[in-house]
């Protein structure tokens, strides 16, 4: 048998249940996730442990990003009797709103220990880029 050692970790999580906090697909449950740019690219996590890649969907409309998992129970056969089940189950679901400098028609999905990174190109019209200066007489023309 498992011992619960925490007490604070047991009210968040009898807390989360009396609430109703468990995802369904009328009202899914938030995802954790870290974003930051690399380079020319856009980089999002989001963390979804235990979640079967099948059961996970991501949509795209226009500059939103829409990500949908569901975490079901393990189904261990029969005779086995539970002790402890702390691990939230249900349905999660994160939207990102890309900005016009994203393209969002380049993202890449790859699922990998439970984690959920989509790659989003920055937009050719949003990279730096030199502007050449040229010198006719003593007019000076800038082309873009």
């Amino acid at each position: 048998m498992l011992l619960r050692t925490d007490p604070f970790r047991e009210l968040d999580r009898l807390t989360q249940q009396f609430l109703g906090n468990t995802g369904t697909w009328s009202r899914p449950a938030p995802m954790p996730l870290d974003a930051y740019r690399a380079g020319d690219e856009y980089v999002i996590c989001f963390d979804l442990p235990g979640v079967d890649p099948e059961a996970i969907d991501i949509d795209v409309e226009r500059n939103m990003v829409t990500v949908k998992a569901e975490r079901r129970p393990r189904q261990e056969g029969e005779g086995v009797k539970w002790e402890l089940s702390e691990r939230p189950l249900g349905v999660f679901s994160r939207q990102v709103m890309l900005s016009d400098t994203l393209d969002p028609a380049g993202i890449t999905a790859d699922y990998d220990a439970g984690v959920l990174t989509l790659k989003i190109p920055v937009a050719e019209k949003a990279k730096p880029r030199k502007v050449a200066i040229s010198h006719s007489g003593d007019r000076k023309q800038i082309r873009a």
